[in-house]
């Protein structure tokens, strides 16, 4: 897929800092970190998207043959970025567990033990259909749309029309985003990526099992793809 030229957003203010990208939007300072996901310094948050955990338990027990640690490894680059950044809340937009409770849930349990004062705030996605009681035994806040200062945490992206009546701009997820690059040889590589708008960003997703696919930009989106370790500004 041909990838369009993308222009600076005037609201966008960029610094890199390590593997990271650093910038202002709307008076908010943000930090898109390698590990797909954002730290907003002001509340102290760490935003994460789709990390589906539990589909590897459900590939599993479908007969579907997927290295057992896949999820563990997951749950470990969330620990790391907890130690390193010490968020006080942890904001998940959507698709958390991909689907009912199995054994991947076990390990959640203990990993939220090692965080008891953390607060954590799951957006719900449409793989989000585990019972309510499981989260709030956990202490983990429940919303279906969620309005923090000038942003509004969804799931589902939103079309242009219900951009406009939005209360804030949108971080949300679902579609885990990547963009296609394209060498001097014609060889292609799709990267995760963030991808952002006028009015919304849409975060990748965070679980390494998950697909990505290649969007389509407008001239006023502004794309950073994640490539290993570092983050990368598209021009």
């Amino acid at each position: 897929m041909a990838q369009k030229k993308y222009i600076h957003i005037c609201y966008f203010c960029l610094m890199i800092t390590g593997g990271g990208v650093s910038f202002n939007l709307l008076n908010q300072d943000l930090l898109l970190l390698p590990q797909r996901a954002i730290y907003w310094q002001q509340e102290k948050a760490l935003i994460v998207a789709d990390v589906h955990l539990g589909k590897v338990g459900h590939f599993r027990k479908a007969g579907i043959a997927v290295p057992r640690d896949m999820e563990q490894n997951d749950l470990g680059v969330l620990s790391d970025l907890i130690f390193e950044h010490k968020p006080e809340k942890l904001i998940f937009l959507g698709d958390f567990f991909h689907s009912d409770i199995n054994a991947d849930w076990d390990w959640f349990i203990l990993w939220r033990s090692q965080f008891p004062k953390l607060e954590i705030i799951l957006v719900r996605g449409n793989h989000d259909i585990i019972d309510d009681r499981h989260y709030l035994e956990l202490n983990i806040r429940l919303y279906e749309e969620l309005l923090v200062g000038p942003f509004l945490m969804l799931h589902h992206p939103l079309t242009s029309a219900a951009l406009k009546q939005a209360e804030g701009y949108v971080f949300c997820g679902h579609i885990h985003p990547g963009v296609q690059l394209v060498g001097r040889a014609r060889q292609a590589i799709t990267l995760p990526c963030f991808a952002f708008g006028i009015r919304q960003v849409v975060l990748p997703s965070f679980g390494k099992f998950t697909g990505r696919v290649a969007i389509r930009s407008n001239k006023t989106d502004r794309i950073f793809a994640i490539a290993k370790d570092k983050v990368l500004a598209i021009d």
